[in-house]
C-alpha cells in the first residue's frame, strides 16, 4: 500500500478527532527530556488536595501522619504524581522524625535543588519525570550513603513486589 497525501491527511484527521474525544489514550506531555508535564489545572484535577498542595507547591505534611512509614512489605514507592519509580523498599528505615525515609534513590528517580526557605540551606528533592516536590535529604542517614531522603507520604505511593 503506498501513502498518499489523501490518506495521510485522512488518518491525521481521525487520530485527531479520536484523541479530542477521549477515544484515544490519555497520556500526559512528556518531553524529550523525559519530563512529564501538566497544567495547573490538571494537576488540581489528579491530585489530592495535600498530594497536591506537597508536590505542586512543596508544602510538607504533618510528621507521623503518614500511612507509609508503617509500610514494610517488599516493593517500591513510586512518585503520586507520575508513578516514577522512586524507592526500593530495601533503602527504607526508621528515622524516627515522622516521616517515611530513604538511605537512597533508586537511580535517575529523583533531582536535587538548593532550598533556603526556612532561612538556612537545605537540599530539596523532586521527582526526576514531573518535577513535583517529595522532601529533603540530610547527611545525617545511616551507612552505606550516611543520607537520609526524608520523604512526604502523600507525595508517593507503595507498589508491592
Amino acid at each position: 500500500m503506498t501513502l498518499d497525501r489523501r490518506t495521510l491527511l485522512t488518518g491525521t484527521a481521525v487520530f485527531g478527532v479520536a484523541a479530542a474525544f477521549g477515544f484515544w489514550p490519555a497520556q500526559a506531555d512528556i518531553n524529550r527530556n523525559g519530563t512529564y508535564k501538566l497544567s495547573d489545572a490538571e494537576w488540581r484535577k489528579k491530585l489530592p488536595g495535600q498530594s497536591y498542595d506537597v508536590l505542586r507547591h512543596a508544602a510538607t505534611e504533618r510528621p507521623f501522619t503518614s500511612p507509609l512509614l508503617e509500610e514494610h512489605r517488599k516493593g517500591t514507592f513510586v512518585c503520586l504524581g507520575c508513578d516514577q519509580k522512586l524507592y526500593d523498599s530495601a533503602t527504607k528505615y526508621d528515622s524516627h522524625t515522622g516521616w517515611p525515609s530513604f538511605w537512597q534513590p533508586l537511580p535517575k528517580a529523583i533531582g536535587t535543588s538548593k532550598d533556603d526557605e526556612l532561612g538556612y540551606d537545605r537540599t530539596e528533592v523532586h521527582c526526576a519525570r514531573c518535577l513535583g516536590h517529595l522532601g529533603h535529604v540530610f547527611d545525617d542517614g545511616p551507612k552505606p550513603t550516611g543520607l537520609r531522603y526524608c520523604m512526604n507520604g502523600v507525595a508517593m505511593k507503595f507498589v508491592p513486589a
